[in-house]
């Protein structure tokens, strides 16, 4: 069959069609703006031409130093070597988190990554942990998971089949600065630069290019706005509202600071519960990254730092910061030409390590989304409801730890319990604690097993669990629970200790680059 001449029909644009998109413009570095770089050039670099616009003067916040085990698939997407990553960026695992004082002061549980027990297919392990612990035949839930014995127990090994579920403590800075070389090998250009005035349609609301105080003017098809809490192109100049969740999330500040190491890495975040906020703690290689997350309307900028200073471990290396955030979401993640992701595009607090996966999911949306032969509609109102859909039940999960718990200690906490909240949630709660049944909504980031993991943790107890149970006897049932504690235990005796491990698995990776 011949090919058809250039100068057919078939080959020319329809009368109206959309431009084709082949600039993009990233507008921001930090880990935001190379994750992005890293996609976009790894999936679809020869099809475009990227560039970055990224400042040394201008600061990044570090979105946190904490991750979900949902990185690993961006990682294999990108083809990126975890032993060379974890080396470049001084990483640690993480099987899960600890929360101390959440559920009441002195009370702590873990949300570990994973599955807790056996499932049934008509219901979860907690219908026959519940039935156990009425006939005293259960240990605490935790006991029956693996990667929350391990983490506790200092230990950690890749398993064969997956079967230990992990993610990473990371240094943002190092991130972004791995991200960049993997980009640029891969075509994208970095120019260094400030964003001085935005140069937009005013009646299209289309970007058509960035001035810069180089005197450089970068035009684009796409803009990517990575410019954080600032919002510079989606905020300040497409005029896209901001949605304030603060009635939720009464969280607006934090501060951080950075220590030496004086022990061993554990494998897992801890996260302290204040009489009004929390700290974390979260151990990499070499150093401690320390913050305390809190409301300005319960504690005082000072009050907070002196409370951090004064839980911490080892010899400061950094200053205490303080930031300022408000918990929310932009209207529109993407409005004409213009895609938000990362801090401009909402924030939520990193209670639960989400920061890095919510730029993640969407630079793999908009991967899916791509308008390679225009921006349309449609596809834009799509991106727009997945990225919704995905951060408020991020959002809901969040709120879950402030308004379940027994703590009553504070205003902070007696403020949170007594708040109406989303009524999405509020579903989940009620069918919890009337039947113990979760239904984890298709497609979004937590699975049944953690909010049954933080439900229970936080302390709310079932009335009743699934009558399939019942047809465990207590001899029956006994066996079932001690025999997948004792699995558990035996294979974290098996495993080495987390430190010597990781010392172990990036010292390899680090001879090997000494020896190219």
């Amino acid at each position: 069959m011949s090919a058809i001449p250039s100068d057919q029909p078939h080959n020319r644009p329809p009368a109206g069609a959309r431009a084709p998109v082949r600039r993009v413009v990233i507008a921001g570095g930090g880990t935001a703006g190379w994750m992005v770089a890293a996609g976009l050039s790894k999936t679809l670099g020869p099809l475009l031409d990227i560039k970055l616009i990224e400042s040394d003067e201008i600061g990044t916040v570090g979105v946190g130093e904490a991750t979900i085990p949902s990185l690993q698939t961006f990682h294999s997407l990108l083809g990126i070597d975890e032993q060379a990553f974890m080396a470049a960026t001084q990483a640690t695992f993480k099987l899960g988190i600890r929360f101390e004082s959440w559920r009441d002061v002195g009370r702590d549980y873990f949300h570990g990554f994973g599955q807790t027990g056996k499932d049934h297919w008509t219901a979860g392990f907690q219908h026959f942990w519940l039935k156990g612990r009425q006939q005293q035949l259960a240990a605490d839930y935790g006991a029956y998971a693996l990667e929350a014995q391990a983490a506790q127990a200092g230990r950690f090994a890749h398993l064969p089949d997956d079967g230990l579920h992990y993610a990473y403590h990371l240094d943002a800075t190092l991130y972004a600065r791995f991200l960049r070389s993997f980009s640029e090998a891969l075509g994208v250009q970095r120019i260094e630069g400030k964003i001085v005035s935005v140069d937009a349609d005013a009646q299209s609301r289309e970007i058509r290019a960035l001035q810069l105080n180089s005197g450089a003017r970068l035009e684009g098809d796409l803009f990517i706005d990575c410019t954080g809490f600032r919002a510079l192109l989606i905020g300040e100049t497409l005029k896209v509202d901001y949605e304030d969740w603060s009635h939720w999330l009464f969280n607006d500040s934090a501060v951080a600071v950075q220590t030496a190491s004086v022990g061993d890495a554990v494998p897992y975040t801890r996260s302290i519960a204040h009489p009004w906020g929390w700290q974390w703690r979260i151990p990499l290689q070499h150093r401690v990254g320390n913050g305390l997350v809190y409301s300005s309307r319960h504690v005082d900028d000072e009050q907070a730092r002196q409370a951090l200073l004064a839980h911490i471990e080892g010899t400061l290396l950094t200053q205490p910061r303080v930031l300022r955030f408000c918990p929310g979401q932009r209207q529109l993640a993407w409005s004409g030409n213009c895609v938000a992701i990362g801090l401009s595009s909402g924030f939520l607090e990193p209670l639960e390590s989400t920061s890095i996966y919510l730029i993640q999911r969407a630079i793999i949306r908009l991967v899916q989304l791509f308008p390679g032969a225009g921006i349309e509609p449609a596809d834009v109102v799509e991106f727009n409801q997945q990225t919704r859909d995905d951060i408020e039940h991020v959002r809901d999960f969040i709120v879950l730890h402030y308004h379940v718990t027994n703590r009553h200690d504070a205003p902070y906490w007696q403020s949170s319990r007594g708040m109406p909240i989303p009524a999405s949630l509020q579903h989940r709660i009620d069918l919890f604690r009337q039947t113990g049944r979760v239904f984890r909504v298709a497609g979004e980031l937590f699975s049944e097993n953690s909010w049954a993991q933080v439900m229970l943790g936080q302390g709310l107890m079932p009335k009743q669990h699934h009558v399939v149970a019942q047809l465990m006897g207590d001899a029956e049932l006994a066996r079932f629970l001690d025999g997948i504690r004792a699995s558990v235990d035996q294979a974290v005796v098996q495993m080495p200790p987390h430190q010597a491990y990781v010392e172990r698995y990036i010292g390899s990776a680090r001879a090997r680059a000494g020896n190219k």
